[in-house]
């Protein structure tokens, strides 16, 4: 997984983002301010940056003309037009506005990862192992034949392990908004899932909610 910078001067906000980014296994350094994100990507590398725009002192526009060449995610309350344009055309790789959704924020980043090459390639759990670009399951080294729904399934539980999921948003990030059957699909992928990989004691039932990939 990947080291990230947090550079958000609200403690509440800096410490949310930090505790759902190391949920699905990346690395955190969180800062408050311009001054401290300069110094600690001068005494290490990172991945990626998460940038507040209104910092006290010195602004995001200004740390990110300072740190150019790292991965750059803005993160703001400005929801204007012009602002946007101003956080791409400098060069930032994206922009979210404030408030978001975790998953949303999640997503965004390993979209991010994705394009600099930075992206959890494999993952392996309990003599599971799941080979993403290929799209290949294994368990106990041995091919797991997965419908292409199913590893759309695994592969979302990973990414976002250790975070409950309802089933809508499962509808949603695996079969997309327009799909039109309801979500008694999801259970039943879920109870393929844990049978063909052993994954009855991961893969858990939220309580009227839906699911968890324990990790």
């Amino acid at each position: 997984m990947a080291t990230i910078l947090i550079v958000e001067d609200e403690r509440s906000i800096n410490e949310l983002i930090k505790r759902n980014l190391q949920s699905v296994g990346h690395t955190c350094i969180a800062v408050l301010d311009g001054g401290a994100a300069i110094q600690q990507l001068a005494e290490q590398d990172v991945d990626l940056v998460l940038l507040d725009v209104m910092l006290p002192e010195m602004d995001g526009y200004e740390v990110f003309r300072q740190i150019r060449g790292t991965p750059t995610i803005f993160l703001t309350a400005r929801s204007s037009l012009s602002d946007k344009v101003k956080g791409l055309t400098i060069g930032a790789d994206d922009y979210l506005v404030k408030p978001f959704e975790m998953l949303e924020l999640l997503a965004r980043v390993d979209a991010v990862l994705r394009r600099t090459k930075k992206e959890c390639k494999e993952f392996e759990l309990d003599g599971v192992k799941i080979e993403f670009a290929s799209r290949q399951v294994f368990l106990h080294a041995e091919p797991v034949e997965c419908t292409p729904k199913e590893f759309d399934l695994l592969e979302v539980l990973v990414k976002n392990r250790n975070i409950a999921l309802s089933r809508d948003k499962l509808i949603e990030l695996v079969w997309g908004y327009d799909y039109a059957g309801d979500t008694r699909t999801v259970d039943v992928h879920i109870q393929k899932l844990r049978k063909k990989l052993d994954l009855e004691a991961r893969i858990k039932t939220v309580y009227k909610l839906g699911y968890r990939l324990e990790v």
